[in-house]
């Protein structure tokens, strides 16, 4: 029986196929391909589609490629616990503006210094400005700004955040209790 896809696809409205997108679309074929090289299938079946995601997966980190020249050696360093707060700003420096998963990791890091933080507070994906308004290492003024944008939850985050001044988390406090009241 065929079945139909009924899912709704928001008309006009394009899919950013960033590096995250692209990453998680590579990792998934080295999956197959490790499940394919232990599956009990004929072999020149086996070697046609180890051939054929071989060649999926080539075309995946030139799309990485293509967005960030070294994007494998970068995403690396960039996970990497033991990298500066000197190296991450200097990778952040460099970094192409649609290289969203880098970002996130960048922000991430537990080592991100309060510059880099800073810069990405205003970043055009909610996961990336999210890492800021959480990390310990972001600035005050830039947690209080956050704190104020009515567009984005943020200030919950920065509610959270350890390093949010003790006047500032009272008022978000205050303000959560507002939101809670009013929903009862």
């Amino acid at each position: 029986m065929a079945t139909t896809d009924i899912r709704k696809k928001p008309a006009g409205k394009r899919i950013h196929r960033g590096t995250q997108v692209i990453f998680g679309e590579r990792q998934h074929l080295r999956e197959v391909l490790k499940s394919i090289k232990a599956a009990p299938i004929p072999r020149a079946r086996k070697l046609r589609e180890i051939r054929h995601l071989q060649a999926l997966i080539r075309a995946r980190t030139g799309e990485l490629e293509g967005i960030n020249p070294g994007w494998d050696r970068k995403f690396k360093k960039a996970q990497d616990v033991s990298r500066t707060a000197a190296e991450l700003l200097r990778l952040a420096q460099a970094l192409p503006e649609n290289d969203f998963l880098l970002a996130r990791v960048l922000t991430d890091h537990a080592q991100a210094p309060a510059e880099l933080l800073a810069r990405f507070a205003s970043h055009p994906y909610a996961a990336v400005r999210e890492n800021v308004a959480r990390h310990p290492r972001t600035p005050v003024e830039i947690l209080a700004r956050m704190a104020e944008d009515d567009t984005e939850p943020l200030w919950l985050l920065v509610a959270c955040n350890p390093s949010t001044p003790e006047p500032l988390r009272t008022r978000l406090r205050e303000r959560l209790q507002a939101v809670h009241d009013k929903q009862q």
